[in-house]
Protein backbone atom coordinates (compact mmCIF):
# COMPACT_ATOMS: atom_id res chain seq x y z
CA UNK A 1 0.00 0.00 0.00
CA UNK A 2 2.74 2.43 0.57
CA UNK A 3 4.56 1.73 -2.46
CA UNK A 4 1.29 2.54 -4.05
CA UNK A 5 0.79 6.03 -2.64
CA UNK A 6 4.79 6.52 -3.32
CA UNK A 7 4.09 5.98 -6.92
CA UNK A 8 1.19 8.14 -6.87
CA UNK A 9 3.45 10.94 -5.60
CA UNK A 10 6.31 10.22 -8.25
CA UNK A 11 3.90 10.76 -11.34
CA UNK A 12 2.66 13.68 -9.79
CA UNK A 13 6.21 15.00 -8.96
CA UNK A 14 6.99 13.90 -12.58
CA UNK A 15 4.17 16.15 -14.12
CA UNK A 16 4.81 18.88 -12.21
CA UNK A 17 8.93 18.74 -12.99
CA UNK A 18 7.30 18.66 -16.74
CA UNK A 19 5.25 21.63 -16.22
CA UNK A 20 7.97 23.98 -14.58
CA UNK A 21 10.33 22.89 -17.84
CA UNK A 22 7.43 23.91 -20.19
CA UNK A 23 6.97 26.96 -18.38
CA UNK A 24 10.51 27.63 -18.19
CA UNK A 25 11.51 27.27 -21.76
CA UNK A 26 8.38 29.27 -22.86
CA UNK A 27 9.79 32.52 -20.54
CA UNK A 28 13.20 31.82 -22.02
CA UNK A 29 11.60 32.26 -25.78
CA UNK A 30 9.79 34.90 -24.56
CA UNK A 31 12.55 36.91 -23.08
CA UNK A 32 14.38 36.33 -26.45
CA UNK A 33 11.66 37.72 -28.83
CA UNK A 34 10.76 40.19 -26.15
CA UNK A 35 14.88 41.44 -26.46
CA UNK A 36 14.82 41.31 -30.29
CA UNK A 37 11.82 43.29 -30.98
CA UNK A 38 13.19 45.60 -28.41
CA UNK A 39 16.53 46.22 -29.90
CA UNK A 40 15.96 45.81 -33.89
CA UNK A 41 19.41 45.79 -35.75
CA UNK A 42 20.32 49.36 -36.45
CA UNK A 43 19.29 50.40 -40.08
CA UNK A 44 22.06 51.10 -42.46
CA UNK A 45 21.78 54.07 -45.17
CA UNK A 46 23.76 55.18 -48.09
CA UNK A 47 24.12 58.67 -48.30
CA UNK A 48 21.57 59.38 -50.34
CA UNK A 49 18.97 57.72 -48.50
CA UNK A 50 20.14 59.72 -45.42
CA UNK A 51 20.13 63.37 -47.60
CA UNK A 52 17.06 62.36 -48.35
CA UNK A 53 15.88 61.45 -45.21
CA UNK A 54 17.45 65.27 -43.86
CA UNK A 55 16.07 67.15 -46.60
CA UNK A 56 12.61 65.96 -46.12
CA UNK A 57 12.68 66.27 -43.04
CA UNK A 58 14.03 69.56 -42.63
CA UNK A 59 11.22 70.48 -46.30
CA UNK A 60 8.47 69.66 -44.17
CA UNK A 61 9.18 71.54 -41.18
CA UNK A 62 7.96 75.42 -40.15
CA UNK A 63 11.65 76.14 -40.01
CA UNK A 64 11.50 75.71 -43.66
CA UNK A 65 8.29 77.46 -44.41
CA UNK A 66 9.30 80.52 -41.94
CA UNK A 67 12.70 80.92 -43.59
CA UNK A 68 11.55 80.17 -47.30
CA UNK A 69 9.12 83.07 -46.62
CA UNK A 70 11.59 85.76 -45.25
CA UNK A 71 13.81 84.66 -47.79
CA UNK A 72 11.04 85.60 -50.39
CA UNK A 73 10.07 88.54 -48.31
CA UNK A 74 14.05 89.76 -48.47
CA UNK A 75 14.61 89.13 -52.32
CA UNK A 76 11.32 91.44 -52.88
CA UNK A 77 12.12 93.93 -51.06
CA UNK A 78 15.72 94.06 -51.97
CA UNK A 79 14.84 94.30 -55.46
CA UNK A 80 11.94 97.12 -55.11
CA UNK A 81 13.36 99.10 -52.60
CA UNK A 82 17.18 99.26 -54.80
CA UNK A 83 18.09 101.45 -57.47
CA UNK A 84 17.43 99.65 -60.51
CA UNK A 85 21.10 99.37 -61.46
CA UNK A 86 21.71 97.12 -58.02
CA UNK A 87 18.62 95.16 -58.58
CA UNK A 88 19.60 91.28 -60.02
CA UNK A 89 15.81 90.48 -60.46
CA UNK A 90 13.80 93.28 -61.14
CA UNK A 91 9.82 92.85 -60.81
CA UNK A 92 8.03 90.23 -62.29
CA UNK A 93 10.60 88.54 -60.68
CA UNK A 94 11.50 85.86 -63.41
CA UNK A 95 14.47 84.78 -61.81
CA UNK A 96 13.02 84.13 -58.12
CA UNK A 97 10.17 82.29 -60.10
CA UNK A 98 12.95 79.62 -61.94
CA UNK A 99 14.23 79.20 -58.58
CA UNK A 100 11.13 78.32 -56.61
CA UNK A 101 10.57 75.79 -59.90
CA UNK A 102 13.70 74.56 -59.14
CA UNK A 103 13.27 74.21 -55.59
CA UNK A 104 10.14 72.28 -56.17
CA UNK A 105 11.31 70.40 -58.77
CA UNK A 106 14.20 68.85 -57.17
CA UNK A 107 12.26 68.90 -53.69
CA UNK A 108 9.30 66.98 -54.67
CA UNK A 109 11.49 63.35 -56.11
CA UNK A 110 13.24 64.07 -52.97
CA UNK A 111 10.91 63.67 -50.07
CA UNK A 112 9.11 61.10 -52.24
CA UNK A 113 12.44 58.83 -51.89
CA UNK A 114 11.91 59.92 -48.26
CA UNK A 115 8.35 58.85 -48.47
CA UNK A 116 9.20 55.51 -50.22
CA UNK A 117 11.69 54.44 -47.41
CA UNK A 118 9.80 55.44 -44.73
CA UNK A 119 6.56 52.79 -46.84
CA UNK A 120 9.10 49.89 -46.80
CA UNK A 121 9.69 50.45 -42.84
CA UNK A 122 6.25 50.20 -42.19
CA UNK A 123 5.70 47.48 -44.60
CA UNK A 124 9.09 45.54 -42.69
CA UNK A 125 6.91 46.41 -39.33
CA UNK A 126 3.60 45.00 -40.35
CA UNK A 127 5.33 42.19 -41.81
CA UNK A 128 7.06 41.28 -37.85
CA UNK A 129 3.77 42.34 -36.02
CA UNK A 130 2.26 39.84 -38.31
CA UNK A 131 5.25 37.40 -37.63
CA UNK A 132 4.77 38.36 -33.88
CA UNK A 133 0.91 37.27 -34.32
CA UNK A 134 1.55 34.42 -35.81
CA UNK A 135 3.92 33.03 -33.58
CA UNK A 136 1.89 34.05 -30.14
CA UNK A 137 -1.02 31.98 -32.21
CA UNK A 138 1.11 28.90 -32.50
CA UNK A 139 2.70 29.28 -28.82
CA UNK A 140 -1.31 29.03 -27.78
CA UNK A 141 -1.86 25.91 -30.00
CA UNK A 142 1.09 24.29 -28.38
CA UNK A 143 0.45 25.20 -24.72
CA UNK A 144 -3.43 24.07 -25.38
CA UNK A 145 -1.83 20.84 -26.19
CA UNK A 146 0.32 20.98 -23.20
CA UNK A 147 -2.73 21.41 -21.24
CA UNK A 148 -4.50 18.67 -22.69
CA UNK A 149 -1.86 16.17 -22.24
CA UNK A 150 -1.42 16.99 -18.48
CA UNK A 151 -4.86 16.96 -18.71
CA UNK A 152 -5.06 13.37 -19.67
CA UNK A 153 -2.26 12.25 -17.59
CA UNK A 154 -3.97 13.61 -14.56
CA UNK A 155 -7.16 11.68 -15.51
CA UNK A 156 -5.11 8.70 -16.17
CA UNK A 157 -3.24 9.05 -13.04
CA UNK A 158 -6.62 9.63 -11.29
CA UNK A 159 -8.28 6.58 -12.97
CA UNK A 160 -5.49 4.59 -11.70
CA UNK A 161 -5.48 5.68 -8.27
CA UNK A 162 -9.23 4.97 -7.82
CA UNK A 163 -8.55 1.22 -9.08
CA UNK A 164 -5.94 0.66 -6.85
CA UNK A 165 -8.55 2.37 -4.03
CA UNK A 166 -10.90 -0.09 -5.40
CA UNK A 167 -8.42 -3.08 -4.82
CA UNK A 168 -7.45 -1.58 -1.40
CA UNK A 169 -11.48 -1.30 -0.71
CA UNK A 170 -12.37 -4.40 -1.48
CA UNK A 171 -8.78 -6.56 0.01
CA UNK A 172 -10.46 -4.76 3.26
CA UNK A 173 -14.01 -5.89 2.96
CA UNK A 174 -12.43 -9.15 2.32
CA UNK A 175 -10.41 -8.82 6.01
CA UNK A 176 -13.61 -7.34 7.45
CA UNK A 177 -16.20 -10.36 5.84
CA UNK A 178 -13.39 -13.01 6.68
CA UNK A 179 -13.13 -11.46 10.17
CA UNK A 180 -16.57 -11.99 11.20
Amino acid sequence: MDVDIEKLVSANNEQIRKLQEIVKKVIEEEKLITNNLANPPKEVLTKGQSISDRVAKFGGSWAFIVSFLFLLLFWILFNTLTPIKDNFDPYPFILMNLILSCVAALQAPIIMMSQNRQEEKDRKRSENDYMVNLKAELEINALNQKIDFLLEEQIKTLFESQAKQLEILKKLEEKISDNR
